[in-house]
């Protein structure tokens, strides 16, 4: 059994979790689907790097600029340490998991992969699902638009889960890529990628999985996953912004062509040609996100350090607790899954007769932050005929507490509303 969080001593970790509002009103932070909070060891790390160790990577051969490439590189280890792979050339740095989906897309859709198994062309399908957040749409619509390829998807239940009784018909012989959601970041839902992947493999498809919500909620391996390539993104991760993790199967990412072009992607260059260097340098032009790659190296220390089934373990008691809260409120109605039974610790919820937005407004004045919106996922509230949800979205320094504070909020709203 993993070892309880001890989340008391988890969140003096967080200094921003001690902060007072406005009214003098404590923070109760419900919105780390949107961006995670960020501990000390990562803020010491950034800060650490900066003072004493800024300099380019991959370019210079002065002390500063060994200590930041080796510290650089040491968070492409801890990255493939931390999520399975089986080298760490397979871990791509972007500046998020939007780049990192638009990465596959884009290449896949530039004609310019020699093996015909990572080129879009007519005839093709792109399989996504109802459920995705817009960068793992959009791309994927424009990568049909230049290709001719077509998109298809899967439906949702009523209940919030992927529709998967059309899977042998969706993922065919002509499927050349599936790119699904791991945990829905509005619905909750933690999709069966296990089936998914089973099909894909009997048609020879491709499997981009976006780990965005569920690699900093849950322990995640590539290989036992078996999917080709995974996206995720620091920020929500206890990380920085500005960073970002393409993984994939070194096949795979040799197989596609580069993204973006310029300095330290290329092996040699010459007027009428060029020729590019090794995974991962490839897909990396130009300076990156260096201080966010230390801060993402720190991050991933600290959530190791925690153990990752111990936050997953946190995350579910939090939620059903939560859920359990929120059923027992007069009006208020969760969109996605109702059960602990393959979700994750995001509930999005609607409060009869009163829009979102006022509801997260009434609540900010109470301290309480949530997010109102689509979620980059309008498809979804088309779905289900709503204008747009409350989000409140847990991690490892939640308290039953700040549950409580929720539920009272959604009260105060109704009270307010009348």
């Amino acid at each position: 059994m993993p070892s309880p969080l001890d989340v008391d001593r988890v969140r003096k970790d967080f200094p921003i979790l001690e902060r007072r509002l406005a009214g003098d009103r404590a923070l109760v932070y419900l919105d780390s689907a949107n961006t995670s909070q960020k501990p000390r060891p990562v803020l010491d790390a950034l800060t650490e790097h900066y003072e004493r160790h800024n300099a380019n990577v991959a370019r210079a051969v002065h002390q500063l600029g060994e200590e930041a490439t080796s510290a650089y590189e040491g968070a492409r280890d801890k990255i493939a340490a931390f999520i399975g792979a089986p080298t760490r050339s397979e871990v791509l740095f972007t500046k998020n998991a939007s780049e990192a989906l638009n990465l596959v897309a884009n290449t896949m859709a530039s004609g310019l992969a020699e093996d015909p198994r990572y080129r879009l062309e007519p005839g093709d399908e792109i399989v996504i699902t109802e459920m995705e957040h817009h960068s793992n749409i959009v791309p994927w619509q424009l990568a049909a638009r230049r290709t001719g390829a077509t998109l298809r998807w899967f439906g949702l239940t009523e209940d919030g889960r992927l529709d998967i009784a059309g899977l042998r018909e969706l993922i065919n012989p002509r499927t050349k890529i599936v790119s699904l959601v791991h945990q829905s970041n509005i619905l909750g839902t933690v999709n069966p990628v296990a089936h998914v992947v089973e099909r894909a493999r009997e048609v020879g498809a491709l499997v981009l999985l976006d780990g965005a919500q569920s690699v900093p909620h849950m322990p995640v391996d590539v290989t036992e996953l078996g999917v080709d390539l995974l996206a995720f993104t620091g920020h929500k991760l206890c990380g920085p912004t500005g960073i970002g993790v393409l993984w994939g199967r070194g096949e795979v990412l040799d197989g596609l062509p580069p993204f973006l072009g310029g300095g330290e992607m290329i092996e040699t260059v010459a007027m009428d040609g060029s020729t590019f260097a090794p995974i991962p340098h490839k897909f990396e032009a130009g300076t990156p996100p260096i201080a966010q790659a230390v801060g993402l190296g720190a991050a991933v220390d600290y959530l190791t350090g925690l153990g990752m089934t111990s936050v997953r373990e946190h995350d579910r008691a939090i939620t059903a607790y939560a859920l359990d809260r929120l059923h027992g409120v007069d009006g208020v109605s969760v969109i996605g899954p109702d059960s602990m039974v393959d979700r994750g610790a995001t509930v999005s919820f609607t409060v009869d007769g009163i829009h979102p937005h006022d509801v997260g407004q009434v609540l900010d004045e109470q301290g309480v932050a949530v997010r109102v919106g689509h979620h980059c996922a309008r498809p979804v509230c088309v779905r289900y005929g709503i204008p747009a949800t409350t989000r409140a979205s847990f991690y490892l320094y939640t308290t039953n507490a700040e549950i409580d504070a929720l539920v009272d909020g959604i009260e105060q709203v109704k009270r307010f509303f009348g």
